[in-house]
């Protein structure tokens, strides 16, 4: 069994709002417990304690990050024992498909001191509107941001020869997939984030990702020089050929591809440039540089004063929407103080004890 941690989101603060990729996850999971209580009840403690100790048993784990707190977990895959358990609460809510078949609700409200709450009800109110609005400002930031962005990519799509990149796509394809197909059949296909705009600024994930891979592309190139598009054609001939495929989003603009992993092939393809740009460093790294390939040469100092100008607006737009973010933790985290004080916390060990007994009863422990 190969002791191993993936560390990834599986949901965004982008342009697009919060964006919510939880269920591509829970994909071939057989055991789902879905965590109901609001903030500061332990869930993400809860989540921790079993990575740590199911990975110290020698298990490949999955971690799903939180991208509104650095230091929070929003789920946990075992997938040798087909398992998951997820903090199904907003903004993430989840909701069972096969209720008491896969999926379970772990109810940790139950430790809750109600009386206490009660008389913390207008602080919780007011909080709760001021987190709603924090983030809601990141996001109108972001949206901004992405929509000035528009124009830095137009820049250089006026400038490319679309037949040099559809022949670097297939080349790519033909490198990666040439003869190659499945040992195990049908194809499943898996949406998630590398990184995430947080609180703590741009995240990712990466090294993580590709860790045990031996093959790295790095896609080199410029806003709007057709890197997503590579990317989702890539993920398409690997789906094709029946292969089980990881597509990461972009944690700005969800609705673009940053990387595809092959895990079957030890291959990964990713948008290696700002804000996650990374250089090869090991046997196997290859860059492809879609700017040098496939633009009009002397694009960038042609276009260099209005390149310069949108570059700064939309990462500016990106920084006001963080500090949004930043106000929404601190605002959580004083909401997450009354609700501590009012849990029972002896409660919480008891639901833990009951799910890590569970999960030994699915590893085939006594």
């Amino acid at each position: 069994m190969s002791r191993k941690v993936i560390n990834y989101y599986a949901g965004g603060n982008t342009a697009k709002g919060f964006y919510n990729l939880f269920e591509s996850n829970m994909q071939e999971l057989e055991h789902i417990l879905l965590l109901k209580g609001g903030p500061g009840t332990g869930k993400s403690t809860m989540l921790k304690k079993l990575a740590d100790s199911w990975v110290q048993q020698g298990y490949r784990i999955e971690r799903i990050h939180c991208s509104s707190d650095n230091d929070s977990l929003d789920g946990l895959i075992i997938p040798a024992l087909q398992f998951g358990i997820f903090d199904a609460t907003a903004p993430h809510i989840l909701e069972p498909k096969t209720p008491g078949a896969i999926e379970k609700y772990v109810n940790l409200g139950v430790a809750w001191d109600k009386t206490k709450l009660k008389e913390s009800q207008d602080e919780i109110n007011e909080l709760q509107t001021k987190i709603s609005e924090a983030f809601h400002s990141a996001y109108d930031c972001f949206a901004e941001g992405l929509h000035i962005h528009d124009y830095l990519e137009d820049i250089y799509i006026n400038e490319m020869d679309l037949n040099k990149a559809n022949q670097v796509t297939e080349e790519l394809i033909q490198k990666i997939l040439l003869n190659k197909t499945s040992t195990h059949g049908n194809a499943v296909v898996r949406h998630r984030f590398f990184g995430a705009s947080t609180p703590k600024g741009v995240v990712d994930f990466i090294p993580s990702i590709t860790e045990e891979l031996t093959k790295r592309y790095f896609i080199k190139g410029r806003a709007g020089t057709g890197k997503s598009t590579l990317l989702k054609k890539v993920a398409a001939a690997a789906e094709e050929s029946g292969f089980d495929v990881e597509m990461y989003h972009c944690g700005f603009d969800p609705e673009s591809i940053d990387m595809v992993v092959i895990r079957e092939l030890g291959v990964c393809i990713f948008d290696s440039t700002d804000p996650h740009e990374y250089f090869p460093k090991r046997q196997g790294d290859e860059i492809v540089d879609l700017y040098k390939q496939t633009i009009t040469p002397g694009t960038d100092e042609k276009y260099k004063s209005d390149i310069t100008y949108y570059t700064k607006s939309y990462k500016q737009k990106m920084k006001d929407g963080i500090t949004y973010l930043q106000e929404a933790k601190l605002l959580h985290d004083k909401l997450e103080k009354i609700y501590i004080d009012a849990v029972d916390f002896a409660v919480i060990d008891e639901i833990y004890s009951t799910i890590y007994k569970e999960i030994a009863e699915l590893a085939g422990h006594s």
